[in-house]
Order: C-alpha cells, then structure tokens, then sequence
C-alpha cells in the first residue's frame, strides 16, 4: 500500500507530524495498528539504519528518524496495548557502573525500540546487580552495555560473570563503545558486539533469535 510506503519514508527522513498524521490516517482507514508497525514504522527505521551503516546517514538523522517513530507510536502504542499486542522481545540497557556517558546507549535503545524490542533503560552508571536484578524482573532477552571509557570496561567483564552466576538461561549480552571491540567482547565472554546502534539492531535480533550473523 503505498500510505505504508509514504510512512517508511516520512519515518527515515523524520517528519514527525507526518508520521502521527499518516499514521492516524492509515487507523482511521480501519488498518491494524500491527500492521501499521511491521509495514510502515519498522521499515522506515530499517531504512535509515542501513543509511548510517553506509555512511550515507549519521548520528543527528538517525536521532531525528527516532523521534518520529516515536511520535507515530503516540498514535499506536495505546491500540496495540488494548489488543494485548507487546514487543516479541525485551531488552535491558545501560551504560556500566562509573560511566556517565549515554549518547550511544541511548542511540541504541532508540533504534531497538524501533525494531519492535521493547526497552528497559537502566541509564549510566549501572552496577551489576542491577543489570541482573532488572533482566530477571522483565524477563529480558538481551542485555546491552555500554562504556566509553576504557576504565569501565572491566565492568563488563564483571557483569557478565554476575550474569553467568545468576541462573538465567538463554540470556544474551551485548556489549558496545567507543573502546570495545569484538577481541574485547569474546574476551570478557560477550555474546555480542556491535561498533554502532544500526548494527546493534541486527545483532541483537540474531542473538536472540539465534540466527546466523552476516558479518
């Protein structure tokens, strides 16, 4: 349908009163508000992702394209709750304990939102414990973690440990930043890494889907 095709578009270019305006529009018409997510919204993001993945998009449109998925949701999120409609999968994220910086964590979780993954932000400076105690509590799938600083890394490690220890199975872990590489992330027993927030979405989906990983 081609309103769904103006949507993806309006979404990766971030109009954001044309995405809730197409957005309403298309519910009016009497379309599924899942449909309006899987074909219109998520698209639109996929779109601007695989922009900044080829350097034809960078951190401000990226920011900008998840504002107005956002905004549509404003329109659909209490339709999809009313028909008990959730995100397939939840992830938990935050940058770790005695690290303050965000801009990439946040990124992330903008661009997971995006993808139909639900989100639990934990914010900075997040100790272990809680990153369990959080991924316990809502059943999460996935955890991502953040540092910036190579002085925080070894947290990672810590929290993986803790994770390894606390009896979650089938929880994957994430982890990313400006200093992390993938040599880092199989060191401290990752299961993922991601250099940017597109990759992370791609990632973390064949993570938790278990699926191969095209590198």
């Amino acid at each position: 349908m081609a309103e769904l095709e103006t949507l993806s578009d309006v979404v990766s270019r971030g109009n954001r009163a044309e995405a809730k305006k197409i957005t309403q529009e298309l519910i009016d018409a009497g379309m599924a508000p899942g449909e309006v997510l899987d074909r219109g919204l998520i698209p639109g993001m996929k779109i601007i992702g695989d922009k900044f993945k080829n350097n034809q998009a960078f951190v401000p449109e990226m920011l900008i394209a998840a504002r107005a998925m956002k905004e549509a949701m404003i329109v659909l999120e209490p339709l999809l709750l009313g028909q008990g409609i959730t995100p397939k999968y939840t992830a938990v994220i935050g940058t770790v304990q005695g690290d303050l910086h965000d801009i990439g964590k946040n990124l992330v979780a903008l661009m997971w939102k995006g993808a139909n993954i639900g989100v639990v932000d934990l914010g900075t400076n997040v100790t272990p414990a809680k990153f369990i105690e959080a991924a316990r509590e809502h059943k999460a799938h996935i955890i991502g973690m953040s540092a910036l600083l190579t002085t925080t890394m070894t947290i990672m490690q810590a929290t993986i440990q803790g994770i390894r220890q606390a009896n979650l199975p089938g929880l994957k872990v994430m982890v990313g930043g400006a200093p992390v590489t993938q040599e880092f992330a199989d060191r401290i027993g990752a299961d993922g890494f991601a250099a940017d927030a597109a990759t992370a979405v791609e990632r973390a989906l064949a993570l938790i889907e278990n699926t191969p990983v095209q590198v």
